[in-house]
């Protein structure tokens, strides 16, 4: 009973009163413009970061830049670009041969049997005529 007493008079935790019918919180009149304030003010700041990071940004690529121009490198999107364009074109003037499909001396019947003439010359008669046969 003394805890019903202490949060009767405001002694106990702040919700106890709540529980017991106490007072509630009226809502403020001005809230809505206080909530439209501060979305404002966020998006304020939001603003204020990214213009700050873009500023930081602009900055550093000025610096990439410099450090492109004294050492004479490229951007990586225009050397992948030119990378992708030199593999596109056919290689005219190249000094490597163009590829066949099919090796020569992979399946051709003559070159097969211009291989048995050569095998059976280093083998002796009585084979030579068994494998004739």
């Amino acid at each position: 009973m003394n805890f019903v007493m202490k949060a009767a008079m405001g002694g106990g935790p702040p919700d106890v009163g709540k529980m017991l019918g106490g007072e509630e919180k009226e809502e403020d009149p001005d809230a809505a413009k206080k909530e439209e304030e501060r979305q404002e003010a966020l998006r304020q700041q939001e603003e204020e970061r990214k213009g700050k990071y873009a500023k930081m940004e602009a900055e550093r690529e000025q610096m990439r830049q410099g450090i492109r121009d004294k050492y004479g490198l490229k951007k990586r999107e225009e050397a992948e670009a030119e990378a992708a364009a030199a593999a596109e074109e056919p290689a005219a003037g190249s000094l490597t041969r163009p590829k066949k499909a099919v090796p020569t001396g992979c399946g051709d019947e003559e070159e097969e049997e211009s291989i048995m003439d050569t095998v059976m010359k280093y083998l002796p008669g009585p084979l030579q005529d068994m494998l004739k046969k």
